[in-house]
């Protein structure tokens, strides 16, 4: 671990000086030029100081797990084929499955629908990006076009139709794809 590089990092992000970090830790601003150049090694009192400073911990400093992404493009998604039904599921955000709400883009094709949902608690949520598609909702059907969005709960039998095909952003809590 480059010890000297990521506390510099954490200076930086702060908009400290290093003066005004070796002023803050009661150090020289030449010990912190030399330990962000990894020149030499604090002690760890003298490293739990200067963390301390950066309002920062020492499990925090030295926890190496992954950054969590925040941004997902094309190459992140999953995406499902349903021939039975004529459509295609694309889940936009890896792993959704596990989250309250869950982002998929559906595509339906022409004569598709999705597979009829049981009643369930949640709710259900949608915006048709291309095409039109019809909601079915209990014994009513609505219809929705490019630029609407839909919103239901999921507290009776539930699915989508489209004559045409379409594309929609559809989020449902909790999951239920």
């Amino acid at each position: 671990m480059d010890i000297g590089g990521k506390l510099k990092a954490l200076r930086v992000l702060k908009g400290l000086t290093q003066e005004e970090l070796a002023d803050r830790a009661e150090l020289s601003k030449g010990f912190i030029s030399q330990v962000e150049r990894n020149l030499t090694s604090p002690s760890i009192a003298t490293l739990m100081d200067i963390l301390q400073c950066l309002g920062t911990s020492i499990s925090e400093f030295f926890n190496e797990s992954p950054e969590e992404q925040i941004v997902f493009g094309r190459e992140d998604y999953f995406e499902k084929v349903d021939t039975d039904l004529h459509n295609v599921i694309q889940w936009i955000i890896p792993n959704a499955q596990k989250n309250v709400m869950e982002p998929i883009l559906l595509k339906l094709e022409p004569d598709g629908s999705t597979y009829p949902d049981n009643p369930h608690e949640g709710e259900e949520f949608g915006y048709v990006l291309q095409g039109a598609v019809s909601i079915h909702l209990g014994n009513k059907i609505y219809k929705a076009k490019k630029g609407e969005s839909f919103y239901f709960t999921a507290d009776r039998q539930h699915y989508l139709t489209s004559k045409t095909g379409a594309s929609l952003l559809w989020i449902s809590s909790p999951p239920s794809f």
